[in-house]
Protein backbone atom coordinates (compact mmCIF):
# COMPACT_ATOMS: atom_id res chain seq x y z
CA UNK A 1 0.00 0.00 0.00
CA UNK A 2 1.04 3.61 -1.09
CA UNK A 3 1.82 5.98 2.03
CA UNK A 4 -1.04 7.91 0.24
CA UNK A 5 -3.48 5.03 0.30
CA UNK A 6 -2.34 4.29 3.57
CA UNK A 7 -3.10 8.12 4.79
CA UNK A 8 -6.39 7.37 3.45
CA UNK A 9 -7.19 4.66 5.05
CA UNK A 10 -6.20 5.86 8.23
CA UNK A 11 -8.22 8.58 8.09
CA UNK A 12 -11.27 7.03 6.89
CA UNK A 13 -10.75 4.42 10.03
CA UNK A 14 -10.48 7.53 12.35
CA UNK A 15 -13.84 9.25 11.11
CA UNK A 16 -15.35 6.08 11.98
CA UNK A 17 -14.30 5.63 15.08
CA UNK A 18 -14.59 8.89 16.38
CA UNK A 19 -18.42 8.75 14.85
CA UNK A 20 -19.14 5.73 16.85
CA UNK A 21 -17.50 7.21 20.36
CA UNK A 22 -19.64 10.47 19.46
CA UNK A 23 -22.77 8.15 18.95
CA UNK A 24 -21.90 6.35 21.96
CA UNK A 25 -21.47 9.68 23.96
CA UNK A 26 -24.82 10.95 22.96
CA UNK A 27 -26.57 7.56 23.99
CA UNK A 28 -25.16 6.81 27.09
CA UNK A 29 -25.43 10.66 28.76
CA UNK A 30 -28.19 11.50 31.32
CA UNK A 31 -29.61 13.73 28.59
CA UNK A 32 -33.42 13.52 27.87
CA UNK A 33 -33.84 13.15 24.00
CA UNK A 34 -36.99 13.59 21.80
CA UNK A 35 -35.47 11.87 18.74
CA UNK A 36 -38.59 11.10 16.34
CA UNK A 37 -41.05 12.37 18.79
CA UNK A 38 -43.90 13.22 17.20
CA UNK A 39 -46.30 17.19 17.72
CA UNK A 40 -49.40 17.04 16.74
CA UNK A 41 -51.90 20.00 16.94
CA UNK A 42 -55.52 18.20 16.89
CA UNK A 43 -58.84 19.74 16.59
CA UNK A 44 -61.34 18.55 18.76
CA UNK A 45 -64.29 18.78 17.63
CA UNK A 46 -66.72 17.37 19.56
CA UNK A 47 -67.36 16.82 22.94
CA UNK A 48 -66.74 13.36 22.73
CA UNK A 49 -63.18 14.30 21.59
CA UNK A 50 -62.79 16.10 24.74
CA UNK A 51 -63.73 13.84 26.98
CA UNK A 52 -61.34 11.39 24.94
CA UNK A 53 -58.55 13.72 25.47
CA UNK A 54 -58.83 14.65 28.97
CA UNK A 55 -59.34 10.40 28.85
CA UNK A 56 -55.39 10.12 27.59
CA UNK A 57 -53.79 12.72 29.47
CA UNK A 58 -54.81 11.57 32.36
CA UNK A 59 -54.05 8.00 31.27
CA UNK A 60 -50.61 8.39 29.24
CA UNK A 61 -46.94 9.06 30.08
CA UNK A 62 -46.20 8.86 26.59
CA UNK A 63 -48.33 11.84 25.54
CA UNK A 64 -47.36 15.21 26.68
CA UNK A 65 -50.26 17.88 26.82
CA UNK A 66 -49.40 21.87 25.77
CA UNK A 67 -52.92 22.79 27.79
CA UNK A 68 -55.56 21.02 28.60
CA UNK A 69 -59.15 19.46 26.35
CA UNK A 70 -61.63 22.04 27.69
CA UNK A 71 -64.22 22.27 24.64
CA UNK A 72 -65.19 21.44 21.52
CA UNK A 73 -63.93 23.80 18.39
CA UNK A 74 -60.79 23.92 20.88
CA UNK A 75 -57.19 22.95 19.20
CA UNK A 76 -54.63 21.82 21.05
CA UNK A 77 -50.89 20.88 20.74
CA UNK A 78 -49.38 17.38 21.52
CA UNK A 79 -46.07 15.58 21.58
CA UNK A 80 -45.90 11.81 21.41
CA UNK A 81 -43.47 9.59 21.88
CA UNK A 82 -41.80 7.66 19.13
CA UNK A 83 -42.82 4.37 20.76
CA UNK A 84 -46.64 5.84 20.86
CA UNK A 85 -46.83 7.23 17.33
CA UNK A 86 -48.59 4.34 15.80
CA UNK A 87 -50.95 4.19 18.54
CA UNK A 88 -51.94 7.84 18.68
CA UNK A 89 -52.32 8.07 14.93
CA UNK A 90 -55.03 5.09 15.00
CA UNK A 91 -56.68 7.00 17.57
CA UNK A 92 -57.03 10.05 15.24
CA UNK A 93 -58.70 8.17 12.52
CA UNK A 94 -60.58 5.82 14.73
CA UNK A 95 -62.41 8.88 16.00
CA UNK A 96 -62.14 10.87 12.73
CA UNK A 97 -60.41 13.97 14.45
CA UNK A 98 -58.64 16.43 12.35
CA UNK A 99 -55.24 17.22 12.66
CA UNK A 100 -51.75 18.34 11.69
CA UNK A 101 -48.26 17.00 11.86
CA UNK A 102 -45.95 20.10 13.27
CA UNK A 103 -42.62 18.14 13.42
CA UNK A 104 -41.65 14.48 13.17
CA UNK A 105 -38.76 14.21 14.80
CA UNK A 106 -38.74 17.03 17.58
CA UNK A 107 -35.06 16.14 18.67
CA UNK A 108 -33.81 18.30 15.17
CA UNK A 109 -35.05 21.13 16.89
CA UNK A 110 -33.39 20.81 20.23
CA UNK A 111 -29.98 20.09 18.07
CA UNK A 112 -30.80 23.16 16.12
CA UNK A 113 -31.32 25.61 19.05
CA UNK A 114 -28.77 24.17 21.43
CA UNK A 115 -26.06 25.20 18.40
CA UNK A 116 -27.33 28.31 19.18
CA UNK A 117 -25.73 28.59 22.69
CA UNK A 118 -22.38 30.24 23.78
CA UNK A 119 -19.78 28.61 25.56
CA UNK A 120 -20.37 29.58 29.78
CA UNK A 121 -17.27 30.97 29.99
CA UNK A 122 -17.27 33.66 27.01
CA UNK A 123 -16.64 37.19 27.90
CA UNK A 124 -19.66 39.09 28.66
CA UNK A 125 -19.36 41.87 26.80
CA UNK A 126 -19.75 38.96 23.92
CA UNK A 127 -23.50 39.01 24.94
CA UNK A 128 -25.62 39.74 21.94
CA UNK A 129 -29.23 38.93 20.66
CA UNK A 130 -28.14 35.91 18.07
CA UNK A 131 -27.55 33.47 20.59
CA UNK A 132 -28.71 31.88 24.42
CA UNK A 133 -27.00 32.03 27.42
CA UNK A 134 -26.33 29.92 30.28
CA UNK A 135 -27.11 31.25 33.95
CA UNK A 136 -23.58 32.16 34.93
CA UNK A 137 -23.30 34.08 31.37
CA UNK A 138 -26.18 36.29 32.39
CA UNK A 139 -24.81 36.90 35.77
CA UNK A 140 -21.79 37.50 34.14
CA UNK A 141 -23.11 40.25 31.89
CA UNK A 142 -25.40 41.93 34.51
CA UNK A 143 -22.11 42.31 36.76
CA UNK A 144 -20.34 43.67 33.83
CA UNK A 145 -23.48 46.29 33.46
CA UNK A 146 -23.14 47.33 37.22
CA UNK A 147 -19.27 47.75 36.55
CA UNK A 148 -19.80 50.09 33.42
CA UNK A 149 -23.20 51.72 34.96
CA UNK A 150 -22.37 52.07 38.90
CA UNK A 151 -24.53 55.39 39.80
CA UNK A 152 -27.57 54.01 38.23
CA UNK A 153 -27.07 50.52 38.24
CA UNK A 154 -27.08 48.12 41.03
CA UNK A 155 -27.57 44.04 41.76
CA UNK A 156 -30.69 42.60 43.06
CA UNK A 157 -30.29 39.12 44.84
CA UNK A 158 -33.96 37.90 46.19
CA UNK A 159 -32.53 35.10 47.86
CA UNK A 160 -31.54 31.70 46.43
CA UNK A 161 -33.57 29.09 44.70
CA UNK A 162 -34.68 25.31 46.31
CA UNK A 163 -30.99 24.17 44.95
CA UNK A 164 -29.33 26.93 46.52
CA UNK A 165 -28.97 29.22 43.53
CA UNK A 166 -29.11 32.82 44.12
CA UNK A 167 -31.96 34.45 41.84
CA UNK A 168 -30.54 38.18 40.53
CA UNK A 169 -31.51 40.61 38.96
CA UNK A 170 -31.00 44.20 38.07
CA UNK A 171 -32.02 47.75 39.46
CA UNK A 172 -32.09 51.03 37.24
CA UNK A 173 -33.01 53.74 39.28
CA UNK A 174 -31.51 57.17 36.75
CA UNK A 175 -34.65 58.88 38.74
CA UNK A 176 -33.35 59.85 42.21
CA UNK A 177 -36.73 61.09 43.38
CA UNK A 178 -38.19 59.50 46.52
CA UNK A 179 -41.71 58.69 44.78
CA UNK A 180 -40.27 57.79 41.58
CA UNK A 181 -42.65 55.20 39.39
CA UNK A 182 -41.22 51.67 39.17
CA UNK A 183 -41.55 48.93 36.65
CA UNK A 184 -41.23 45.73 37.80
CA UNK A 185 -40.67 42.63 35.21
CA UNK A 186 -39.91 38.86 35.97
CA UNK A 187 -39.30 35.91 33.40
CA UNK A 188 -37.60 32.58 33.00
CA UNK A 189 -40.38 31.64 36.07
CA UNK A 190 -41.27 29.02 33.56
CA UNK A 191 -37.34 27.37 32.75
CA UNK A 192 -37.99 25.97 28.78
CA UNK A 193 -39.23 29.51 27.45
CA UNK A 194 -35.46 30.44 26.68
CA UNK A 195 -36.43 33.95 24.80
CA UNK A 196 -38.27 35.40 27.83
CA UNK A 197 -35.05 35.80 29.52
CA UNK A 198 -33.04 36.74 26.37
CA UNK A 199 -36.14 39.17 26.16
CA UNK A 200 -35.71 41.11 29.24
CA UNK A 201 -31.79 41.02 28.73
CA UNK A 202 -32.40 43.11 25.80
CA UNK A 203 -34.80 45.67 27.48
CA UNK A 204 -32.04 46.58 29.89
CA UNK A 205 -29.73 46.62 27.19
CA UNK A 206 -31.64 48.96 25.70
CA UNK A 207 -32.54 50.99 28.70
CA UNK A 208 -29.00 51.72 28.97
CA UNK A 209 -27.79 52.47 25.47
CA UNK A 210 -30.08 53.36 23.66
CA UNK A 211 -30.85 56.58 21.23
CA UNK A 212 -34.03 56.77 20.70
CA UNK A 213 -35.40 59.79 22.78
CA UNK A 214 -39.02 57.76 23.84
CA UNK A 215 -36.66 54.60 25.41
CA UNK A 216 -33.97 57.31 27.27
CA UNK A 217 -37.12 59.33 28.46
CA UNK A 218 -38.89 56.65 29.86
CA UNK A 219 -35.26 55.21 31.51
CA UNK A 220 -34.58 58.60 33.09
CA UNK A 221 -38.20 59.03 34.44
CA UNK A 222 -38.95 56.28 35.57
CA UNK A 223 -37.33 53.19 37.35
CA UNK A 224 -36.77 49.74 36.41
CA UNK A 225 -36.22 45.77 38.41
CA UNK A 226 -35.84 43.47 36.52
CA UNK A 227 -35.68 39.80 37.18
CA UNK A 228 -34.54 37.56 33.93
CA UNK A 229 -34.44 34.59 35.82
CA UNK A 230 -37.06 33.66 38.66
CA UNK A 231 -36.54 29.77 38.47
CA UNK A 232 -32.34 29.15 38.10
CA UNK A 233 -32.59 26.01 38.76
CA UNK A 234 -35.33 25.03 35.95
CA UNK A 235 -33.45 26.96 33.43
CA UNK A 236 -29.76 25.44 34.75
CA UNK A 237 -31.33 22.10 34.09
CA UNK A 238 -32.99 23.28 30.40
CA UNK A 239 -29.26 23.19 29.57
CA UNK A 240 -27.71 20.49 31.29
CA UNK A 241 -31.22 17.70 31.59
CA UNK A 242 -34.03 18.21 29.92
CA UNK A 243 -34.30 21.41 27.00
CA UNK A 244 -38.38 21.12 27.61
CA UNK A 245 -38.21 21.24 31.35
CA UNK A 246 -41.06 23.61 33.04
CA UNK A 247 -40.91 23.52 36.50
CA UNK A 248 -38.56 24.10 39.40
CA UNK A 249 -36.13 21.41 40.87
CA UNK A 250 -37.93 20.87 44.38
CA UNK A 251 -38.12 16.83 44.78
CA UNK A 252 -41.52 15.20 46.05
CA UNK A 253 -40.60 11.45 45.81
CA UNK A 254 -40.27 9.98 42.50
CA UNK A 255 -40.91 13.32 40.88
CA UNK A 256 -39.09 16.52 40.50
CA UNK A 257 -40.81 20.56 40.44
CA UNK A 258 -43.75 22.71 41.07
CA UNK A 259 -45.24 25.30 38.21
CA UNK A 260 -44.08 28.00 39.78
CA UNK A 261 -46.61 30.05 37.87
CA UNK A 262 -49.49 28.02 40.13
CA UNK A 263 -48.04 28.64 43.36
CA UNK A 264 -48.85 32.03 44.38
CA UNK A 265 -51.08 32.43 47.20
CA UNK A 266 -54.69 33.92 45.19
CA UNK A 267 -57.07 31.30 44.43
CA UNK A 268 -54.47 28.95 44.83
CA UNK A 269 -55.05 25.55 42.69
CA UNK A 270 -58.83 26.49 42.30
CA UNK A 271 -58.54 25.74 38.31
CA UNK A 272 -56.28 25.28 35.46
CA UNK A 273 -53.44 23.04 37.81
CA UNK A 274 -52.50 19.90 38.85
CA UNK A 275 -51.91 18.57 42.53
CA UNK A 276 -49.87 15.58 40.90
CA UNK A 277 -46.01 16.38 41.30
CA UNK A 278 -45.70 14.21 38.17
CA UNK A 279 -47.67 16.66 36.23
CA UNK A 280 -46.71 19.65 34.24
CA UNK A 281 -48.64 22.14 35.81
CA UNK A 282 -48.56 21.01 39.73
CA UNK A 283 -49.11 23.60 41.90
CA UNK A 284 -47.55 22.36 44.79
CA UNK A 285 -48.13 20.92 48.54
CA UNK A 286 -49.29 24.25 49.45
CA UNK A 287 -49.65 28.03 48.56
CA UNK A 288 -46.28 29.69 48.42
CA UNK A 289 -44.16 26.47 48.97
CA UNK A 290 -41.87 27.03 47.00
CA UNK A 291 -38.68 28.98 48.17
CA UNK A 292 -38.53 31.18 44.95
CA UNK A 293 -42.32 32.26 45.10
CA UNK A 294 -41.62 33.26 48.69
CA UNK A 295 -38.32 35.19 48.08
CA UNK A 296 -40.41 36.91 45.13
CA UNK A 297 -43.09 37.36 47.35
CA UNK A 298 -41.07 38.93 49.76
CA UNK A 299 -39.30 40.99 48.15
CA UNK A 300 -42.39 42.43 46.37
CA UNK A 301 -43.86 42.60 49.36
CA UNK A 302 -40.58 44.80 51.13
CA UNK A 303 -40.56 47.11 47.88
CA UNK A 304 -43.95 47.40 47.09
CA UNK A 305 -44.37 51.46 48.59
CA UNK A 306 -40.54 51.50 48.86
CA UNK A 307 -40.26 51.72 45.50
CA UNK A 308 -43.54 53.02 44.17
CA UNK A 309 -44.50 49.49 41.74
CA UNK A 310 -47.66 50.35 39.77
CA UNK A 311 -46.41 48.48 36.90
CA UNK A 312 -45.99 44.64 37.08
CA UNK A 313 -44.81 42.50 33.81
CA UNK A 314 -44.46 38.65 33.24
CA UNK A 315 -42.69 37.60 30.25
CA UNK A 316 -43.63 33.80 28.77
CA UNK A 317 -43.69 32.02 25.59
CA UNK A 318 -45.19 31.01 23.32
CA UNK A 319 -48.91 32.19 21.46
CA UNK A 320 -47.87 35.39 21.08
CA UNK A 321 -50.60 36.99 23.53
CA UNK A 322 -51.18 40.08 25.79
CA UNK A 323 -53.02 39.12 28.70
CA UNK A 324 -54.25 40.79 31.97
CA UNK A 325 -55.92 39.14 35.38
CA UNK A 326 -57.84 37.16 35.99
CA UNK A 327 -56.97 33.68 35.38
CA UNK A 328 -59.21 32.06 37.78
CA UNK A 329 -62.56 33.78 37.19
CA UNK A 330 -64.72 35.39 33.89
CA UNK A 331 -65.18 38.01 36.60
CA UNK A 332 -63.93 41.45 35.66
CA UNK A 333 -61.71 43.19 37.84
CA UNK A 334 -62.44 46.55 38.49
CA UNK A 335 -59.97 48.46 35.67
CA UNK A 336 -60.79 45.74 33.28
CA UNK A 337 -61.71 48.28 30.84
CA UNK A 338 -58.56 50.13 30.90
CA UNK A 339 -56.25 47.21 30.91
CA UNK A 340 -58.22 46.02 27.76
CA UNK A 341 -58.01 49.40 26.25
CA UNK A 342 -53.92 49.33 27.02
CA UNK A 343 -53.53 45.58 25.87
CA UNK A 344 -55.61 46.92 22.51
CA UNK A 345 -52.65 49.31 21.35
CA UNK A 346 -50.04 47.31 22.54
CA UNK A 347 -50.98 45.10 20.54
CA UNK A 348 -51.56 47.65 18.01
CA UNK A 349 -47.82 48.41 18.49
CA UNK A 350 -46.58 45.26 17.81
CA UNK A 351 -48.36 45.02 14.34
CA UNK A 352 -47.27 48.07 13.39
CA UNK A 353 -43.63 47.01 14.52
CA UNK A 354 -43.45 43.75 12.95
CA UNK A 355 -46.40 42.56 11.69
CA UNK A 356 -47.00 39.86 14.19
CA UNK A 357 -50.77 39.55 15.20
CA UNK A 358 -50.90 39.22 19.21
CA UNK A 359 -53.98 38.49 20.95
CA UNK A 360 -55.20 40.62 23.65
CA UNK A 361 -57.42 40.32 26.87
CA UNK A 362 -57.98 38.54 30.38
CA UNK A 363 -56.29 35.34 30.89
CA UNK A 364 -59.57 33.59 31.26
CA UNK A 365 -60.86 35.10 27.95
CA UNK A 366 -57.97 34.31 25.54
CA UNK A 367 -55.85 31.35 26.58
CA UNK A 368 -57.05 29.27 29.08
CA UNK A 369 -58.43 28.80 33.00
CA UNK A 370 -55.44 29.09 35.72
CA UNK A 371 -54.50 29.96 39.21
CA UNK A 372 -51.77 30.83 41.44
CA UNK A 373 -50.19 33.06 38.75
CA UNK A 374 -48.00 36.23 39.77
CA UNK A 375 -49.63 38.09 37.74
CA UNK A 376 -53.27 37.68 39.46
CA UNK A 377 -51.18 37.76 42.81
CA UNK A 378 -49.62 41.12 41.87
CA UNK A 379 -52.74 42.72 40.63
CA UNK A 380 -55.41 40.92 43.40
CA UNK A 381 -52.94 41.51 46.75
CA UNK A 382 -50.73 43.84 46.02
CA UNK A 383 -52.89 46.17 44.33
CA UNK A 384 -50.54 46.69 41.37
CA UNK A 385 -52.67 48.28 38.69
CA UNK A 386 -51.23 48.01 35.92
CA UNK A 387 -50.33 43.88 35.33
CA UNK A 388 -50.03 42.57 32.25
CA UNK A 389 -48.34 38.81 31.27
CA UNK A 390 -46.74 38.14 27.73
CA UNK A 391 -46.89 35.25 25.83
CA UNK A 392 -43.88 35.87 23.10
CA UNK A 393 -43.62 34.25 19.50
CA UNK A 394 -43.98 32.23 18.07
CA UNK A 395 -47.86 31.66 16.99
CA UNK A 396 -50.80 28.94 18.98
CA UNK A 397 -49.39 26.54 16.11
CA UNK A 398 -45.66 27.00 15.86
CA UNK A 399 -43.84 23.76 15.34
CA UNK A 400 -41.14 25.01 17.59
CA UNK A 401 -42.88 24.84 21.12
CA UNK A 402 -41.05 26.61 22.84
CA UNK A 403 -37.83 26.60 21.28
CA UNK A 404 -37.84 29.56 19.26
CA UNK A 405 -34.71 29.67 16.75
CA UNK A 406 -32.54 32.75 18.02
CA UNK A 407 -32.43 34.13 14.86
CA UNK A 408 -36.19 35.69 16.10
CA UNK A 409 -34.54 36.36 19.20
CA UNK A 410 -34.32 40.35 17.96
CA UNK A 411 -37.34 40.68 16.50
CA UNK A 412 -39.36 39.34 19.28
CA UNK A 413 -37.67 41.17 22.26
CA UNK A 414 -37.96 44.65 19.43
CA UNK A 415 -41.95 43.98 19.76
CA UNK A 416 -42.30 43.13 23.42
CA UNK A 417 -39.99 46.39 24.16
CA UNK A 418 -42.20 48.29 22.05
CA UNK A 419 -45.46 47.11 23.65
CA UNK A 420 -44.17 47.59 27.31
CA UNK A 421 -43.29 51.17 25.66
CA UNK A 422 -46.54 51.77 25.16
CA UNK A 423 -48.13 49.99 27.92
CA UNK A 424 -46.42 53.16 29.88
CA UNK A 425 -47.37 55.17 27.99
CA UNK A 426 -50.91 54.58 27.90
CA UNK A 427 -50.80 54.14 31.83
CA UNK A 428 -49.47 57.44 32.01
CA UNK A 429 -52.05 58.93 30.11
CA UNK A 430 -54.81 57.53 32.00
CA UNK A 431 -53.04 58.57 35.24
CA UNK A 432 -51.84 55.61 37.27
CA UNK A 433 -48.72 56.97 37.70
CA UNK A 434 -50.06 60.43 39.10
Amino acid sequence: MSPKNYLGSFYILFVCLFGINLFRLVWTSDIARYDYYRVYHVELSTQQHVALFQQLEEKSDSCTFFGHARHPKQKLTIMVAAHKVADFADLLQTYDIKYDVLSYNFQEIIDRNLAEVLSKDIDPKSMDWKHYFHLETIYSWMNFLVQEHPNDLAIINIGESAQGIPIKGISLKKNKKDNATTIFIESGIHAREWIAPATTNYIINELLSSNETEVQRLAENYNWIILPIVNPDGYKYTFEGDRMWRKNRELFGICRGVDLNRNFPFHWNSTGSSGDPCRYDYSGPSAASEMETKQLIKFLQENLILNNIKTFISLHSYSQMIMFPYGHTADHVENYDDLSAIGRKASEKIKQVSGRIYKSGSIYEIIYPSSGGSKDWAHGELKIPITFSFELRGPPDSKDLFILPAAEIESTAQEAFAAIMTIIEESESRGYYS
